[in-house]
């Protein structure tokens, strides 16, 4: 459906149809409310995310909004949380055993034996950093994998530190549009049918150069005009 002048009518019918809240409707809205109002000042409690939201799960099975056999119905669920755990906990411990400064150091020092400017450097990284995205199906495990490696290379590379940091967070957002996997907002907009994969990729590459001259260039450029680097 492209044309849908009619729609606030047929929401109102479909209200109708549905009738007055329920009882189990009310329960779920009150449930959501606490868990996000849990998420959002969590950290002041003391109560980690990971708690709010079995909190929030265990509500909802207690007052049989939802069963068990719903929750191991959501196959996609389950394999995208086997997946972000074994990611996150190898960058973790990556971190952790130092192999990510480790490798932050030799990719400096390359990067410093070919004399290069900081900024020229800084380029290399970054394009590294932005377009490895065709190879992950997650902004937040290619963020958890890389980011911090890529910082480290960024300041051992002696490239200024708020600027490394503000690009990569930023590119972090901006090659979620990159190709119809690249980001779950990306697989809905070609889920819904109206362009050809060959398209995607096209116009994936062509708004991330456009995003790239704006945001690196451009962007460098004023932000050393405001001083912030």
């Amino acid at each position: 459906m492209k044309n849908t002048p009619d729609a606030p009518l047929m929401a109102r019918r479909k209200l109708e149809q549905m009738g007055p809240i329920k009882s189990d409707q009310w329960v779920m809205m009150i449930v959501m409310l606490v868990t996000v109002a849990l998420w959002i000042s969590g950290e002041a409690l003391g109560l980690a995310s990971v708690i709010t939201a079995m909190l929030g799960l265990s509500l909802l099975l207690a007052f049989g909004i939802l069963t068990w056999d719903d929750c191991l119905s959501e196959k996609s669920a389950w394999d995208t949380l086997a997946w972000f755990g074994v990611l996150i906990g190898m960058a973790t411990q990556l971190t952790t055993l130092g192999v990510v400064a480790w490798m932050s150091n030799v990719v400096a020092n390359f990067l410093n034996s070919l004399s290069l400017h900081w900024f020229g450097a800084f380029c290399i990284l970054l394009g590294t950093y932005y377009f490895i995205h065709y190879l992950f199906a997650s902004q937040t495990a290619h963020v958890a994998a890389l980011y911090p490696a890529l910082l480290g290379m960024c300041l051992a590379s002696k490239i200024p530190n708020l600027l490394a940091t503000l690009l990569l967070g930023y590119f972090s957002n901006l090659f979620g549009a990159l190709t119809h996997y690249s980001s779950g907002q990306a697989a809905v907009y070609y889920g819904a049918g109206y362009v050809e994969l060959r398209d995607v990729f096209k116009m994936g590459i062509t708004i991330a150069l456009i995003n790239i001259a704006i945001w690196g260039l451009v962007g460098a450029g004023w932000w050393k005009i405001l001083g912030l680097y």
